[in-house]
């Protein structure tokens, strides 16, 4: 069953211009450690940065509330399974949601698809619950 479904598309440009601005503290405030030390490493680290920005702003849509009702920006991170595909990590806030929201007896999954073309990042979630066990 289907929970909820996000999409967001950033503008890399955008991203750039809010790292050359505001640097650590743009960083700090919005993205996690894992998704800091991640898009560091990258050639390109606005495009990374700019697809998991994306990834937020459509994870908090997936899941009704935007970014307010107690969930902020890193409450959500962009991580990836052991196969390297990506999904979403929730905490604070952001985890509380999904609880509420996620029938008794399932669970809930975390489906994330990211792109890139310069100038822009794109980012779908989708939240499913699935039966426990």
């Amino acid at each position: 069953m289907i929970l909820g479904l996000g999409s967001d598309l950033s503008d890399i440009r955008r991203i750039q211009a809010s790292l050359d601005r505001f640097g650590d503290r743009f960083r700090m405030r919005v993205f996690t450690e894992i998704e800091r030390a991640r898009s560091d490493r990258k050639a390109d680290a606005a495009a990374s940065y700019a697809k998991r920005f994306a990834a937020k702003e459509a994870c908090a849509k997936a899941l009704g509330t935007g970014m307010r009702r107690g969930v902020f920006w890193r409450d959500m991170g962009v991580v990836n399974m052991r196969s390297g595909q990506p999904t979403m990590a929730l905490t604070g806030g952001a985890l509380a949601r999904l609880q509420e929201m996620t029938p008794p007896g399932m669970k809930a999954v975390i489906h994330l698809s990211l792109t890139d073309d310069h100038p822009y990042a794109q980012a779908f979630v989708i939240i499913e619950a699935l039966p426990e066990g």
